[in-house]
C-alpha cells in the first residue's frame, strides 16, 4: 500500500484538506455532517489496496478551511469540490460514495456529473424529500442544529454519533455554517434523480439505523439495479461500528461490479 498525504487543495481560495491512499481505480469518499476524514480509518488498508482511495474533509470541517461568509457554505459548492478533488488525483472518473450528508452529497454529485461516476456507494444516507412540508422539517431540524453549535461550542459534538463524537474541529462556527448551507436541503433534484442513475450501486445501512432504514429500502427500490447491505449489529456509522463486515460488502459489490483492481 502506498500512502501519501496531501495538505490541501486550494478551490477559490477555501483550502481543502485530503489524503490518497494506495493505487487502483479511484474510490472518493466523503464524510457524514460533523465528522472528518478520520471516519474512515477502518476502511483505509482494506480499500487501498486494490484501489486510489480519497478521503477528505469537506469545508467548515477538519482540516479544511471554515470561510467567513456562508454563502461559501453549498451543495454546489461541495459538489464542485468533489469535482476539483478528483482533478486535483488525476481522475476523469471515480466510484463516489459517502455516508449521510456525505452520501447525499455523492448523490448530488451524480446528478451534476454523470459522465464521471463509475459507480454510487450510498451509505446511511437519505435521498432527501419529495414534499415541501417534509423537506421543511428537516431544514427546522438544520437550522435548529447550526443554533446550537453556535451556543453549545464544539460540546454539541458529545450528542452525536460515533463518527461526530471522534472528529476534531478547528471551530463549531464551521459547522454552524455547514449546517445552515449545507445540511438544508432546496429542492427534490436528489430524490427525483435516483431512477436515472445508470451505474452499479449500492445502499448500505446499519440494522440498528433505524431513522435510515425506510429510506435506505426507498433508495434500493428507486437505483436501478441496486444492490443493498444490511449491516447488523450496527448502527448510524455502520463502518465504524462493523469495519469488517462493512468492508466484506463494499469489496465484494466492487469485485462483482468489475471495479476491484484489476479494472
Amino acid at each position: 500500500m502506498e500512502t501519501s498525504r496531501v495538505p490541501k487543495l486550494n478551490r477559490d481560495g477555501v483550502e481543502l484538506y485530503y489524503e490518497v491512499h494506495g493505487q487502483g481505480p479511484v474510490l472518493l469518499l466523503t464524510h457524514g455532517y460533523s465528522a472528518t476524514s478520520q471516519m474512515w480509518a477502518g476502511q483505509v488498508e482494506a480499500l487501498s489496496k486494490s484501489h486510489t482511495l480519497v478521503t477528505w474533509d469537506m469545508r467548515g470541517h477538519g482540516q479544511s478551511d471554515y470561510p467567513e461568509d456562508p454563502a461559501a457554505y453549498s451543495e454546489a459548492a461541495t459538489v464542485a469540490d468533489m469535482a476539483a478533488l478528483l482533478d486535483a488525483v488525476g481522475a476523469e472518473t471515480a466510484i463516489v460514495g459517502g455516508l449521510s450528508l456525505g452520501g447525499y452529497m455523492s448523490l448530488a454529485f451524480h446528478r451534476a456529473h454523470q459522465e464521471r461516476v463509475r459507480a454510487l456507494l450510498i451509505i446511511d444516507t437519505g435521498p432527501g424529500y419529495r414534499k415541501d412540508e417534509a423537506r421543511d422539517g428537516w431544514n427546522a431540524t438544520s437550522l435548529k442544529t447550526a443554533e446550537r453549535y453556535e451556543t453549545e461550542g464544539l460540546g454539541r459534538l458529545a450528542a452525536g454519533s460515533v463518527e461526530m463524537r471522534t472528529s476534531r474541529h478547528r471551530n463549531a462556527e464551521g459547522l454552524a455554517k455547514a449546517a445552515r448551507g449545507m445540511l438544508t436541503q432546496r429542492d427534490s433534484s436528489v430524490i427525483e434523480s435516483l431512477p436515472t442513475i445508470a451505474v452499479p450501486s449500492i445502499v448500505v445501512v446499519g440494522a440498528n439505523d433505524t431513522p435510515f432504514l425506510a429510506a435506505s429500502d426507498y433508495m434500493a427500490a428507486k437505483i436501478p439495479g441496486a444492490r443493498k447491505a444490511v449491516i447488523p449489529d450496527a448502527g448510524h456509522a455502520a463502518n465504524i461500528d462493523q469495519p469488517q463486515a462493512f468492508n466484506t460488502a463494499i469489496l465484494a459489490f466492487l469485485a462483482d461490479a468489475g471495479l476491484d483492481g484489476g479494472s
